[in-house]
């Protein structure tokens, strides 16, 4: 019993290692489709900070959804006249994630 408990403990601290930091890879996610071109964690560039984003929605049921949409086919109007492009070509997999990273910004 015991070496089977140990093995599933150094089974799972293993898996623990591997796995790449959420944060992190959100991150690398949004630099691979540059979003940060734009947008920054904590200061406002072209568009708005993922923190001032997450601040505006935090607490609002219909955000990941209504944000998807924005990402994908762009928006206007919301944080000032400049539009956000639509980005059709990312895949939805991938605005999903970042859009629950930007919302998780404190």
């Amino acid at each position: 019993m015991k070496s089977i408990a140990a093995a599933v403990s150094i089974a799972a601290v293993a898996a623990a290692l591997a796995a790449p930091a959420p944060a992190l890879a959100n991150e690398a996610l949004a630099k691979k489709h540059n979003c940060f071109a734009c947008h920054q964690v904590d200061k406002k560039v072209v568009g708005p900070s993922y923190k001032d984003v997450a601040a505006k929605y935090a607490g609002d049921k219909g955000a990941e959804a209504r944000l998807f949409e924005k990402v994908k086919k762009g928006s206007v109007g919301v944080w000032g006249q400049v539009p956000m492009p639509p980005n059709a070509a990312v895949p939805d997999a991938d605005v999903k994630t970042l859009v629950k990273w930007i919302l998780s910004q404190k």
